[in-house]
C-alpha cells in the first residue's frame, strides 16, 4: 500500500511570549520591553543599546517581560517624553537572582552567564513593585521589533518606519536572522536537512510539510 501523505502540521500556542513569572530557558528568544526617552529611541533602533555602567544587577541592558515595569522608566519623566520599545531578546545562559546580597548579583557575567533574571515577588527589597526584570550583558542579543507604547502618534509611526527600514537593510546585507525555510526568527541556527521520505529540504520549525507524491 502506497503512502499518500507524510509530514506534519504544527499547532502554535496563541501566547506570544513567556509569562513574566516563568523562568526563562537558556538560549531562547523572548519578547521583552524597555522604557526610554523619546529622544534616545532612534539612536537605539539604528545603533543598538549601550550597556549601562551599573545598576541593581551590575552593568548591562535592563529589560523586562512585564510591560508595566517598562512603562515606569525613565523614572520621574513625563509620559509624553518617553516610550516603550518592544524587543526580541536571546537570553543565552540565565542566572536567577532572587535575594538581597546574592553572591552573583553583580558578577553573574564574570561567572559565565549572559543574562540575570529577577523573578516577580522576589526577596530583593529594592524592587518595590514586585515585578520581574532582566539584565542582558551583550546588547547584540537584543533586537528592537516595534514601538509598544508612545503618546505621540507621529513619533510612533516614524519610529516604526525606521524599524522596518533597518530590518530591510539587514536582510539586504544577507545577515538576516530569519530561517530561509520556515521564515521564523532564529535564536540559534535551525537544523535544516533533507526529509527522510521525499528528500525535500525542510526545517523542523516549519508549520507544515507535505511530502511530494
Amino acid at each position: 500500500m502506497s503512502v499518500e501523505f507524510c509530514g506534519w502540521e504544527a499547532i502554535k500556542s496563541s501566547q506570544g511570549h513567556l509569562d513574566s513569572g516563568q523562568e526563562p530557558l537558556a538560549a531562547t528568544g523572548y519578547t521583552m520591553y524597555h522604557g526610554t526617552y523619546i529622544s534616545n529611541a532612534a539612536d537605539i533602533i539604528k545603533n543598538g543599546f549601550q550597556r549601562s555602567k551599573d545598576g541593581l544587577l551590575g552593568p548591562g541592558v535592563y529589560v523586562s517581560r512585564n510591560i508595566e515595569k517598562a512603562k515606569c522608566y525613565p523614572q520621574k519623566t513625563d509620559k509624553k517624553d518617553k516610550l516603550v520599545l518592544k524587543l526580541r531578546v536571546n537570553v543565552g545562559k540565565v542566572k536567577k537572582i532572587d535575594t538581597d546580597n546574592h553572591l552573583l548579583q553583580k558578577t553573574w557575567h564574570q561567572n559565565g552567564y549572559d543574562c540575570a533574571w529577577v523573578p516577580p515577588m522576589s526577596n530583593i527589597t529594592s524592587i518595590k513593585s514586585g515585578r520581574e526584570e532582566d539584565c542582558v550583558w551583550d546588547p547584540k542579543r537584543i533586537k528592537v521589533v516595534d514601538v509598544a507604547l508612545c503618546m505621540d502618534d507621529a513619533t510612533r509611526h516614524g519610529l516604526r518606519r525606521l524599524i522596518k527600514k533597518m530590518r530591510q537593510n539587514t536582510n539586504h546585507g544577507n545577515s538576516s536572522d530569519e530561517c530561509h525555510k520556515c521564515g521564523k526568527e532564529m535564536v540559534t541556527l535551525h537544523p535544516v536537512q533533507k526529509c527522510w521520505n521525499c528528500d525535500d529540504t525542510i526545517c523542523p520549525f516549519q508549520s507544515k510539510h507535505k511530502c511530494r507524491t
